[in-house]
């Protein structure tokens, strides 16, 4: 089955459902791990929607990915709690110890970078998620333990 195909396949398993455009395209990038080429005039034709709105969907929300994403994603709060307790310099470190920006991966593939909003651990600032694991009360030097 072609990759366009298997998103058709999923887009109809979701096209009935109220609001389908977003459960569809995280049914696809859950997977393939991001929103391969086809997606959006796929996901457009199945929906009866214009490839712009999807396109606007795809690409407003951060948790869409358009490109192959590393095998582990770290995300870093970039909230105003944890800003006010070494939030920025732990993002700037991470960026600089994995040599990418943010919505980037490296390049053995191994990480993606992304900045989040909230974690929900507010209490235990600056925090991280690596792959579904939140970690709290982050250093630059436990971020680097971490991730090797």
């Amino acid at each position: 089955m072609t990759e366009e195909a298997e998103i058709r396949e999923i887009a109809n398993q979701h096209a009935g459902m109220d609001g389908a455009l977003m459960p569809i395209l995280h049914a696809v990038q859950d997977r393939f791990g991001y929103l391969p080429p086809p997606t959006t005039a796929a996901v457009a034709d199945v929906l009866n929607v214009s490839k712009a709105d999807v396109h606007g969907v795809v690409t407003f929300y951060d948790d869409f990915r358009t490109k192959p994403g590393g095998q582990h994603k770290i995300r870093v709060c970039r909230s105003e709690a944890c800003q006010a307790v070494g939030g920025e310099q732990l993002a700037e470190h991470a960026l600089k110890r994995l040599g990418i920006g943010f919505h980037q991966t490296t390049p053995d593939g191994r990480y993606s970078l992304d900045p989040v909003y909230c974690l929900g651990n507010c209490a235990c600032s600056p925090a991280i998620m690596i792959d579904d694991t939140v970690h709290g009360r982050v250093t630059p030097e436990r971020f680097d333990e971490l991730v090797d």
